[in-house]
Order: structure tokens, then C-alpha cells, then sequence
């Protein structure tokens, strides 16, 4: 095999893998309102939440406990029951 074929599937092989990841935080959040999801900001621990959030564009980035500004996803219905819970970002 020469180097013009081995780059290329490298290319292909690293295209592929990379595609596996590249759903944006919202579409995932998308397919979790299908499944009866929604987002609920204000009670997640540091480090714990779901997606994207204030300053970041990660699961798990979130650096303080309680934050308005971070959620998970729970239930339909459930986020407005739990102390601190609100289905808007503040």
C-alpha cells in the first residue's frame, strides 16, 4: 500500500469515528424531548451536568452545584416538583 492510500483511509477511518460525535448538544436534546425528556436547570451537582452550558460546550463541565445556568435531563413533569428545579436556563 502506498502512502497516498494509507493517508487517505486514515482520513476516511478518522472522518468516520469524528461523525459519531459531531451531534450538537441541542439535536441531542431533541431526541430527548421525543423520548419525554425536557431539561431542567438548577439542580445539578458540579461536574454532573447533561449538556452544553454557560461557558462551556460539554457534559460533565458544569463547576458549581446548583446552577441555573446548567441542566440534566429528567422526566416531562418532574423538574417543576424538585426544590431549585425550572425548565428555563436563568
Amino acid at each position: 500500500m502506498n502512502a497516498t492510500v494509507k493517508t487517505a483511509m486514515a482520513l476516511l477511518v478518522a472522518g468516520t469515528v469524528t461523525a459519531g460525535f459531531s451531534k450538537a448538544p441541542e439535536e441531542e436534546m431533541t431526541s430527548a424531548k421525543a423520548d419525554g425528556m425536557e431539561k431542567c436547570y438548577g439542580i445539578v451537582k458540579a461536574g454532573a451536568n447533561d449538556c452544553a452550558g454557560a461557558g462551556h460546550s460539554c457534559a460533565g463541565q458544569a463547576t458549581a452545584d446548583a446552577s441555573g445556568a446548567e441542566f440534566i435531563a429528567v422526566p416531562a413533569g418532574t423538574c417543576e416538583k424538585l426544590a431549585g428545579g425550572s425548565t428555563t436556563s436563568s
